[in-house]
């Protein structure tokens, strides 16, 4: 019921957000309760900058490597690129993958 509320607030502050997306500040509440934070972003862009503490697994590459990196389908993830539209491409993946508890950094590092 709360997640509810929240998702509802949500949406009308922040427009086109879906039940999936997340803020910067639940991202960093999900990291500090043992989310993984994956940028789905090229090596060369991670390189650059990056959320601490983030893995580099670009969006082309999920499919393929994915399950080598984290086993737990169970274990909470958070995707986020620059503008968020390859961690919706991500966040889907990871879905039919039979991942559980994903989620995706709204409007990516743009909006941050």
């Amino acid at each position: 019921m709360l997640d509810k509320i929240k998702y509802k607030l949500k949406k009308v502050l922040f427009r086109h957000m879906e039940e999936y997306d997340v803020t910067l500040e639940e991202l960093k509440e999900k990291q500090l309760n043992g989310a993984e934070i994956i940028d789905v972003r090229s090596a060369r862009e991670y390189n650059e900058s990056h959320i601490e503490e983030s893995i580099n697994v670009p969006e082309y590459e999920i499919d393929e490597n994915f399950e080598k990196i984290i086993k737990n389908k169970n274990k909470p993830i958070v995707v986020y690129c620059a503008s968020g539209f390859r961690s919706t491409k991500a966040y889907k993946k990871l879905k039919q993958m039979g991942y559980t508890e994903v989620y995706n950094l709204y409007g990516g590092l743009e909006n941050y």
